[in-house]
């Protein structure tokens, strides 16, 4: 499903201290899995037009981020500077396909397409197209973990990948306290978890890939006021930048935000 994200430019801004600087009350639960509230470290500005659907620190790298962004015609891959959101190059996908979610392995990087068939593995040095390779459903969200790529596609359910040929190689069903899970968006590995955006909500889910529950909830409601929140989508976007920080940020935002989330 289409999803905005960062087309980061200038400078860090960082959020004052005091109230500004601190988390919103603290979350309601929901179900039994633990509710919290990210605290918000400095604002970055985000390209309010910027048809985002992946984000990822590089691995190697701490001053570059990867993005991928969507919308059929309009979509690219792009490397930017991860202190300042410049783009150093950008690379249209072919044709007229739509991209998605991102992750990098190795030398490469893998993105997907939402309803187009196929993922695309580009080399990571040039920013040239290695090949295409057929995938069953629909592609949103994409992130490594070691020896295999975990990718959702807008159900309930994450499916495993081979990060080499990208053949299917299992699935599993994300619930909460035994419900199902929908609606599963962008994605981020971090630590044997993973990271899940859940569309239409300002909500983040933390998930245990070997048995699909739902371990952690984050609630990221409020983080755009509403005069700012007026004219844009949802929170889409996660990047692990360390520890417990993350870049959050959402479709077509004016707004990317470092946060950091307890737990």
């Amino acid at each position: 499903m289409s999803r905005v994200l960062l087309g980061l430019v200038a400078a860090v801004t960082v959020v004052a201290t005091g109230a500004a600087a601190c988390a919103a009350p603290p979350a309601a639960a929901l179900g039994s899995a633990p509710a919290v509230r990210p605290v918000v470290l400095a604002e970055l500005p985000h390209d309010p037009t910027a048809f985002t659907q992946g984000l990822e620190l590089s691995p190697d790298d701490p001053g570059t981020l990867y993005e991928g962004t969507g919308l059929a015609g309009r979509s690219e891959l792009r490397e930017l500077d991860a202190a300042t959101g410049a783009v150093r190059r950008a690379v249209p996908l072919p044709g007229n396909r739509f991209g998605e979610g991102i992750t990098v392995v190795g030398p490469s990087i893998w993105q997907l397409t939402w309803q187009d068939g196929v993922a695309l593995e580009w080399d990571r040095a040039t920013f040239t197209l290695r090949r295409t390779v057929p995938v069953d459903g629909e592609g949103w969200g994409l992130c490594a973990r070691p020896g295999r790529l975990v990718r959702s596609d807008g159900t309930e359910r994450l499916r495993f990948h081979d990060p080499v040929t990208f053949a299917e190689t299992g699935s599993v069903v994300v619930t909460l306290d035994g419900a199902p899970v929908p609606e599963l968006n962008e994605l981020e590995c971090v630590d044997g978890a993973v990271w899940a955006n859940v569309w239409r909500t300002d909500r983040i889910v933390r998930i245990d890939p070997a048995t699909g529950v739902v371990t952690a909830v984050v609630d990221a409601s409020g983080l755009l006021d509403p005069a700012r929140r007026a004219d844009t989508d949802v929170l889409n976007g996660i990047a692990h930048l360390g520890g417990d920080e993350y870049l959050l940020t959402g479709k077509l935002w004016p707004a990317a935000f470092h946060v950091r989330v307890p737990g």
